[in-house]
């Protein structure tokens, strides 16, 4: 049995359990700033990828080809949350836009980084990195589906951020 891969399979189980039993339900009742902000705050911590690179957390052994891709995805997606969250805060007309880029740009970054860590078995030199698969990304997976949850209930509405 692969570790990694049953971790993350639990994980999202639990965050996907806590989205729909506790998240979903409560959705039309929020306003979607008081859901996307903190959900928006969480991707901002995406930097965390930068620990593929970072010699004695991954294993020296750690293939380029995986952490500099995914490293550097997660930099960005952490910069366009965190863009994201400031754009919705100080009510941008831009926010929309810029939340949808985040999505996007963010599950690509995890596509990518699950494609390339099982072409160059990278879970076998994450060492203390190995958290963040097994724990942040499922986490993260679900706080994108309730991005876009929000997102799609606001355009049923006619909402934006800048009313």
């Amino acid at each position: 049995m692969n570790t990694l891969l049953a971790n993350i399979f639990f994980s999202l189980l639990v965050f996907g359990a806590a989205y729909h039993w506790l998240l979903k339900p409560m959705l039309p009742r929020l306003n979607p700033h008081t859901v996307l902000i903190p959900v928006l705050l969480l991707h901002s911590m995406r930097h965390l990828g930068l620990m593929f690179l970072t010699t004695g957390v991954a294993s020296t052994q750690m293939p380029p080809q995986f952490a500099v891709p995914a490293a550097a995805g997660d930099f960005l997606a952490a910069v366009l949350a965190f863009a994201s969250a400031m754009a919705i805060q100080y009510k941008k007309r831009f926010a929309m836009a810029l939340v949808w880029l985040f999505t996007w740009v963010g599950i690509a970054d995890f596509a990518m980084a699950v494609v390339l860590s099982r072409l160059y078995d990278a879970a076998n030199y994450m060492g203390g990195s190995y958290w963040i698969p097994a724990f942040w990304v499922p986490m993260l997976i679900v706080g994108h589906v309730a991005i876009i949850r929000v997102l799609r209930d606001m355009k049923s509405k006619g909402m934006t951020f800048a009313q």
